[in-house]
């Protein structure tokens, strides 16, 4: 995954409370992953399909902290199947 710095910045949508919801095109951009990884994230209950919200499209959104999470649990996941390799 790409260093902070060279990410896009964060493109999705602000509630009145101030928390950013990503649709997963948004989230794949903002995290650096594609957009079958987000996906996964679902398929594999790191993104909860049934809190999801929707947009006024139908997409699914997730918050912000949502994604960061599901990104922090793929990681650790990804570090735990390495030492179990090794």
């Amino acid at each position: 995954m790409p260093p902070p710095v060279d990410r896009e910045p964060a493109h999705g949508r602000e509630d009145p409370t101030g928390l950013i919801w990503f649709t997963i095109a948004e989230a794949a951009r903002f995290t650096g992953r594609q957009l079958q990884t987000i996906y996964s994230w679902e398929r594999r209950g790191l993104l909860d399909r049934t809190t999801a919200h929707t947009d006024e499209a139908g997409r699914r959104i997730y918050t912000q902290a949502q994604v960061a999470a599901a990104e922090r649990q793929a990681r650790r996941n990804a570090a735990a199947a390495r030492r179990l390799a090794s």
